[in-house]
């Protein structure tokens, strides 16, 4: 059995009940940074046997895991922050486990695109989740498709986004620049921690606000529009 366990964004209180049950029972975790999942885990008191799974791992990785799995083994699935699978390798072990006709569990919780989203108040009916944009390529196409996808009337939907502090002012300018300075915008930082921070302005006044605090530019941002 595989269970697909979701972890806090940082808040260790962000937990389920069931998820520290599942993380007690198993016979071993996956887990992106060791060092991160072992912060967690000592919190809840949990001692098992840990699997580094990230991006310069999985391939050589999956199936020995796989193989374990289809023996009896019971192992979770983390990721360093949030549910497994957004944003990180884990996809690629779900869909091998999945193939293998090993039995796939998910234990829900939280993502740090779905905890903005429940604080901007913009509408979620239809959402478009788009994780980090590209840094060059098809960038500019990207947008002019949001473009025109904002102005169907056939089709009017949210965007989100994660962004990085490095282009975070950039991305902004950008969404001035092709949708209009006063269109609204929401953004999260260091969500669940202790200095969380959500502005829910015009686009025109979130870039004057990080334009003139440069120490609020840290971290990574969900990006709402």
């Amino acid at each position: 059995m595989l269970y697909i366990v979701a972890t806090p964004i940082w808040n260790l209180e962000d937990i389920t009940y069931r998820a520290v049950r599942i993380l007690q029972e198993v016979d071993s975790i996956a887990c992106e940074d060791t060092r991160t999942s072992s912060t967690l885990l000592n919190h809840y008191e949990i001692k098992k046997p840990l699997i580094s799974f990230h991006s310069h791992s999985w391939v050589t990785k999956v199936d020995k895991i796989i193989s374990q799995l289809k023996e009896g083994h019971n192992m979770a699935l983390i990721s360093d922050a949030g549910t497994p699978w957004f944003s990180d390798p884990g996809y690629v072990l779900i869909k091998e486990a999945i193939i293998a006709w090993v039995e796939v569990l998910p234990i829900p919780w939280v993502t740090a695109f779905a905890t903005a989203i429940m604080w901007s108040g913009f509408p979620m009916n239809h959402f478009l989740y788009l994780w980090f944009l590209p840094v060059k390529k098809w960038r500019q196409t990207l947008f002019k498709s949001l473009v025109e996808r904002k102005d169907s009337k056939a089709w009017l939907e949210t965007v989100v986004i994660y962004e990085s502090v490095h282009r975070i002012v950039k991305t902004i300018e950008e969404i001035w620049t092709y949708f209009w300075m006063e269109h609204n915008i929401v953004i999260g930082r260091e969500l669940t921690k202790k200095f969380e921070e959500f502005n829910r302005w015009t686009v025109r006044e979130v870039l004057d606000y990080y334009t003139q605090n440069s120490s609020k530019v840290k971290w990574e941002f969900v990006v709402i529009f």
